[in-house]
């Protein structure tokens, strides 16, 4: 199909549509930049980019078409007023072509009132390029007008790797397919991790493109990632996003992390430290002064306008400046040139674990270093890193120590801090006790070691059924467990969690008992008896925090309820209708177990009567 009279049209009406795509700062949860992409007039088969640069380079007009697209994206960037940097895409076969003509892109830049240093001359590269030596100069050529320079997909264009020595440029993107599913792919993870540590010893900055879902945000940001884009974010839009949503970065608060380690959850405001902040602007003999008036002071954060910017650190500093000469040559300059233009920064509210994990990923970073946190974007104080590796190492040791040995969970301490402190927040939440019915004579038949392997599954099933970081899971001891849900679909969970075991359970009996449908032992009086496979017993109580002051009154209530949860057959789940210690008027208990039946309790939590 001979789409020239078509692309001929498309440039004489500059029919071109811009889109923007925002970048994203991880840390500073804030929109960085935004990337122009261009398309063609919806009704036409040159809508789509590739279509359209294709047409474009089999018609030997790839220069006209990428001149019209940067000329249309540069004007409406400016009427949208959109603020910090444009990334514009420029291919390598266009800089080199022969009609190719320096300064036009300034020349626009600046009859817009955009300056330079806003602007990012993307490379995209779609075929080989051979001549690098002649690309190397006109990439010099734009860094002379003030532009920036970054290459784009990394890793899957033709010399990507090459360019990236050659040319240096300010920034890199590592190709969608090295981010995509990257959360459970290890080989992915060491290819990032070594793309990262590289761009540090070349100072250039990793852009992740393709970032889609949270934990691909999550973990990209925890291998050390500062930079981001993809649909996560924002899709390319006409008239983009100025700000990100609260949402995208939105971590329910954590005070037991029950559902993973047990560990208290503070924020890294816990750790945060008075410490002076500079401008930019202010000469390096000044910021000299603050360290030598305090012996003690380990760094001075960088901050313009609020926001921090980088961080000066006591040894680096002291190294340069009172090395010789390294007054007279320095001290006049501003602090800017000295500094570390990409420190750790966290916002206050960061969990620690979550601040431990980032650090730990970082290159470079030792005990003495310190980060910077902020409140509301805008600089509050420092944290040293020593200290939250104390403060990790402190919770760790205060959860072995109160862990159970066969399921690693929280035990009683744990539990009863946990419900303390949301009775006192006055927080909503349900308390299940877990309970394994038949178990003792189980264990008599088949031994401690498949008993220990059962409460071993029970722990593994309420795990998979809580929400890291939103729901608590501990081991009471024996076959008693407790969850504590603050997940809205908490009544949903607690029968998935009797789906899975009802599902799995069977496999500790032989094929003979599975059929029969149960074991002969002996009970408690010695009697040779015949008992049901194991189950499981949920009673659920919603405490009321104005009537359950303590975690002993949440304990009754359960207890209670697990009684009433007791009397019934096979994998079943009891809910509680009173909401505190005694009788509630008009409060209702009700039951049900995995399979159909239904029954009521009575007013003032009386005996369930089973449906006739």
């Amino acid at each position: 199909m001979d789409l020239t009279h078509e692309l001929q049209e498309i440039l004489a009406k500059r029919r071109l549509r811009p889109l923007f795509q925002p970048l994203v700062n991880l840390r500073e949860r804030r929109i960085f930049g935004y990337e122009a992409l261009i398309r063609g007039p919806s009704d036409s088969p040159l809508h789509g980019p590739l279509n359209l640069f294709d047409a474009a380079t089999r018609a030997g007009r790839l220069a006209e078409v990428e001149l019209l697209a940067r000329e249309i994206s540069v004007e409406q960037f400016r009427r949208l007023s959109l603020p910090e940097r444009l990334f514009l895409n420029i291919s390598p076969e266009c800089l080199l072509s022969p009609g190719f003509k320096g300064g036009r892109t300034l020349a626009m830049i600046r009859a817009a009132g955009i300056d330079p240093s806003r602007v990012v001359i993307e490379l995209t590269e779609h075929q080989p390029t051979h001549d690098l030596e002649l690309m190397k100069r006109a990439i010099e050529h734009y860094r002379a007008m003030g532009f920036t320079i970054a290459i784009d997909d990394l890793g899957a264009g033709y010399s990507g790797l090459r360019l990236w020595c050659d040319l240096r440029p300010d920034y890199v993107k590592i190709d969608r397919h090295f981010i995509q599913g990257i959360h459970d792919d290890t080989a992915k993870q060491a290819f990032v991790r070594s793309i990262r540590d590289i761009a540090r010893s070349l100072d250039c900055r990793v852009i992740a493109e393709g970032v889609e879902c949270r934990e691909e945000r999550e973990t990209v940001e925890g291998l050390g990632i500062t930079l981001a884009q993809g649909f996560y974010f924002s899709p390319p839009r006409t008239v983009p996003p100025t700000q990100l949503s609260d949402q995208l970065y939105a971590t329910v608060r954590r005070e037991e992390s029950g559902a993973a380690d047990g560990l208290a959850v503070e924020p890294v405001s816990v750790l945060s430290e008075e410490a002076p902040a500079v401008p930019p602007t202010m000469r390096v003999d000044e910021v000299g002064e603050y360290f030598v008036a305090s012996p003690t002071l380990h760094s001075i954060a960088v901050v313009e306008g609020g926001i921090p910017i980088g961080i000066v650190r006591r040894h680096n500093f002291m190294n340069t400046f009172l090395s010789r000469y390294g007054r007279d040559l320095h001290g006049r300059r501003p602090i800017i040139a000295l500094m570390e233009s990409e420190p750790l920064v966290f916002s206050h509210d960061t969990p620690l674990e979550e601040v431990s994990r980032v650090v730990t990923a970082s290159a470079g970073i030792q005990p003495d270093h310190d980060f910077i946190i902020t409140r509301e974007r805008r600089y509050s104080g420092v944290g040293r890193v020593i200290e939250l590796l104390r403060k990790i190492t402190d919770q760790q040791i205060r959860f072995a120590r109160y862990a159970n040995p066969l399921t690693q969970l929280p035990g009683n301490v744990p539990i009863n801090n946990h419900l303390s402190d949301l009775l006192k927040r006055e927080e909503s939440f349900v308390t299940v006790y877990v309970d394994l019915d038949h178990f003792k004579p189980f264990n008599d038949h088949y031994g401690y070691a498949k008993g220990d392997e059962v409460i071993q599954l029970v722990a593994e099933v309420l795990r998979e059924q809580a929400v890291r970081g939103v729901d608590f899971v501990g081991h009471v001891g024996g076959d008693d467990f407790v969850v504590v849900f603050r997940s809205d679909d908490w009544e949903a969970r607690c029968r998935s969690i009797l789906a899975l075991f009802e599902a799995r359970a069977p496999i500790f009996y032989t094929p003979e008992e599975r059929e029969r449908g149960g074991v002969f032992s002996h009970d408690r009086a010695g009697n040779d008896c015949f008992f049901p496979l194991i189950s499981l017993s949920l009673a659920a109580v919603q405490p009321d925090p104005l009537r359950c002051r303590t975690f002993h009154d949440v304990a009754a209530l359960a207890a209670g309820a697990k009684h009433e949860a007791k009397k019934m057959a096979g994998n079943s789940l009891f809910v509680e209708r009173r909401r505190g210690p005694g009788p509630g008027k008009g409060e209702l208990g009700q039951w049900d177990s995995l399979g159909t039946e239904v029954a009521a309790i009575p007013p003032a939590g009386g005996a369930a009567v089973r449906p006739s």
